[in-house]
């Protein structure tokens, strides 16, 4: 393998980095957003797509809605349709940060253009790849409408999310480490990456199991209503006892890999820091987890669950990205960073 420099110049590839992180940030915005709109069961606060119930921006009260209403959805539900601006509204905002994720994508896009003529190219089609992902997450978006939440869509829409955050995070950390003086030389030490796949690999397990658990969690406030949280955790049936137990094993694997990876790598290096970042998000992780569990699933613990699980895998896969000797340059330079051919 040889070591390719980019002939980007460093303006650029700092203009492409800032703008990869904000996509991240907007990104995670989008899954807390989404998690809202699931632990408050506004899924089908608006009942069309694009538009809600027939308009562009939603109304605040029922007087602003036709008297049959009710009769008009009714056809595309296949049932009742109960006017709340609340759930409303929380659908909708999410729809917006929805669109202003795809226009993030879209400039992410653009900056990503002059890869194409001076290299490496794969930068250009990965974010290329994150754009067309994300206008098919938007036409998913549609379908979980139209399939009142079936639980298959549910779970690709989560698993699409998932796949897009990958991406944007492989091309802010090219943009932001690759070829840095602190994490130059750095090995696949004591088999870090593949310790690293597991715990990754662990946490998309347990992340699937969550939506599974989630959607038991839907029949069962459908049953006993938003008022019996109490209830919620005794009601479940036995996927949400998988997902506890196989919490164990998470921590488990995670505890070995972050305890390998902080004895191999040296004080204030980057995979370091990322390290004990993994471990403290995973560790709020439990904590949120807890609570839902024994303190009647508060509010707020449900959209933070998610959102910290997604947290942990996107810190994973940072970790054994800059650990990974595949990605990483042998040869300290200045300037651009530097990639290895694949």
């Amino acid at each position: 393998m040889t070591n390719l420099k980019s002939h980007i110049e460093p303006k650029a590839n700092r203009r492409f980095r800032r703008l990869a992180l904000n996509t991240i940030i907007v990104l995670y915005l989008l899954i807390v957003a989404g998690g809202v709109v699931r632990s408050t069961g506004s899924g089908m606060g608006c009942p069309d797509w694009p538009r809600c119930f027939g308009r562009w921006v939603p109304p605040t009260e029922l007087s602003e809605l036709p008297a049959d209403y009710k009769e008009v959805y009714r056809g595309k539900l296949k049932g009742e349709v109960i006017f709340n601006p609340a759930k409303t509204w929380t659908e909708y905002v999410n729809r917006l940060i929805g669109a202003f994720t795809g226009v993030m994508i879209f400039l992410l896009l653009l900056a990503s253009l002059p890869f194409l003529k001076r290299g490496p190219r794969k930068i250009f089609y990965y974010s290329l790849s994150a754009f067309l992902l994300v206008g098919f997450q938007g036409w998913l978006g549609a379908k979980v409408v139209s399939f009142e939440l079936a639980p298959v869509v549910v779970t690709l829409h989560m698993l699409l999310a998932i796949v897009i955050v990958f991406l944007v995070l492989y091309l802010f950390t090219w943009a932001r480490f690759f070829g840095q003086s602190d994490i130059n030389n750095v090995k696949d030490k004591a088999g870090l990456s593949g310790w690293g796949v597991a715990a990754m690999s662990l946490s998309l397990v347990q992340i699937l199991l969550g939506t599974q658990v989630r959607e038991t969690m839907d029949v069962t406030i459908a049953a006993l209503g938003y008022d019996q949280r109490a209830l919620w955790i005794g009601s479940l049936g036995t996927e949400f006892y998988i997902h506890r137990s196989f919490s164990i094993l998470l921590v488990l694997i995670n505890g070995l890999w972050i305890y390998k990876v902080l004895q191999v790598e040296q004080a204030g290096s980057i995979i370091r820091k990322f390290a004990f970042a993994c471990a403290g998000v995973l560790g709020i992780e439990l904590l949120t987890g807890i609570s839902m569990a024994y303190l009647g699933v508060p509010a707020l613990a449900q959209p933070s669950h998610l959102v910290l699980a997604i947290i942990l895998i996107g810190l994973q896969y940072m970790v054994w990205l800059l650990n990974s000797k595949r990605y990483l340059s042998t040869a300290p330079q200045s300037g651009a960073p530097i990639l290895v051919n694949e």
